[in-house]
């Protein structure tokens, strides 16, 4: 599987998984939670419905607005996403994934009535539903990861050209040039020629020296 496919994918399967799970809880709150509700301390789940966008915005909206704009973020957000996930990492995708089943699950719930099913309340805020905290927290992920600053690597520094440094082929050339390059027999044979010649050398300049003493 190719990159630009799998990231795809994650980003759809993301989004699908995150929409059933707010379609199914909005189903099951107007089933249970229509004529009470249930205290779980910091947070109630109490049913409600919200004609405005996430988190009970734009209320004064007129419905068909409320519906073309939000249908029309959701589809730029796909469209980003499509383009975008190629080049992003796994945790980018489950966060745009994450968006867009959000924004995807208020459309669908929205286009019965034109109002959102909300069932989490807390009393200081408006009551929302998970689609809505999916999509807050997706965008804040991505605006993280964007804002945050690259990492930087230390490249070595590239080392100088000094004159005495010799290729191979330099050192080849040299060892070709040098007087016993050749095989170990010959070597060794200009190694004692070597000494035989300094020898007869040697002895020739006493011998002389002697002659000269004696004159």
């Amino acid at each position: 599987m190719t990159r630009a496919r799998s990231g795809r994918t994650t980003v759809l399967l993301a989004a699908v998984t995150v929409a059933a799970i707010d379609l199914a809880a909005k189903a099951a709150s107007e089933v249970r939670l229509a004529d009470s509700s249930v205290d779980l301390g910091l947070l109630q789940l109490q049913l409600a419905y919200n004609s405005g966008v996430a988190f009970s915005m734009g209320n004064a909206l007129p419905a068909a607005v409320i519906v073309t704009v939000t249908a029309a973020i959701a589809v730029a957000l796909m469209g980003y996403a499509w383009h975008r996930a190629p080049q992003a990492g796994w945790v980018e995708r489950a966060a745009g994934g994450a968006v867009i089943g959000g924004a995807v699950a208020n459309v669908v719930d929205r286009a019965r009535d034109g109002v959102v099913t909300d069932y989490l309340h807390t009393g200081w805020w408006p009551t929302f539903n998970l689609a809505d905290t999916f999509l807050i927290t997706g965008f804040i992920v991505i605006a993280l990861l964007h804002t945050r600053p690259e990492r930087t690597t230390n490249k070595p520094e590239p080392m100088e050209d000094h004159p005495a440094t010799h290729t191979s082929h330099d050192r080849h050339s040299m060892t070709t040039n040098l007087p016993f390059a050749g095989d170990r027999s010959s070597a060794v044979a200009a190694i004692e020629h070597g000494q035989s010649s300094r020898g007869e050398t040697k002895k020739s300049v006493d011998t002389e020296e002697t002659k000269e003493t004696g004159t």
